[in-house]
């Protein structure tokens, strides 16, 4: 029997950054996304974020794919956000999302770091924090 783990800490944001996801809207779209990930056996460790973005803390299964389970994930997603009309207009997620792997020694320090998106957002934004992704991965900025 194979044995994989493989940690991904998955990021991706609402389009153009629209600070869609109240505090309403976004635990339903949580619950939702948790729900909808255990149907496609998509195993999804922690879940948060704030207004206009997402944190997802992933293991990828053995046949699964960064670029597939994140397609299942905002695809599905913003069609039921549409479909149970939790925004006045159409909600759509940018295309571009970050992710990068978490080694097992990190895990603890991502899963708070989730956790406590609210908190942390109070005292840095998500343009902030995407520049700080920038400086310290390497990463093109995304738009």
């Amino acid at each position: 029997m194979s044995y994989i783990r493989i940690w991904v800490h998955l990021v991706f944001a609402t389009k153009n950054r629209e600070p869609l996801l109240t505090k309403e809207v976004r635990y339903k779209v949580y619950e939702h996304m948790i729900e909808n990930c255990k149907e496609k056996s998509i195993f999804l460790q922690t879940i948060n974020g704030y207004t206009d973005h997402v944190h997802c803390l992933i293991s990828l299964g053995r046949a699964q794919t960064i670029s597939k389970v994140t397609q299942l994930i905002k695809g599905e997603s913003s069609f039921w956000i549409n479909q149970n009309q939790l925004t006045t207009n159409k909600f759509m997620w940018q295309d571009d999302y970050y992710a990068v792997s978490v080694s097992e020694s990190n895990l603890q320090a991502v899963i708070n770091y989730i956790k406590n998106q609210e908190v942390h957002h109070t005292k840095k934004t998500f343009d902030h924090e995407v520049q700080e992704f920038v400086k310290i991965y390497g990463f093109s900025v995304l738009k």
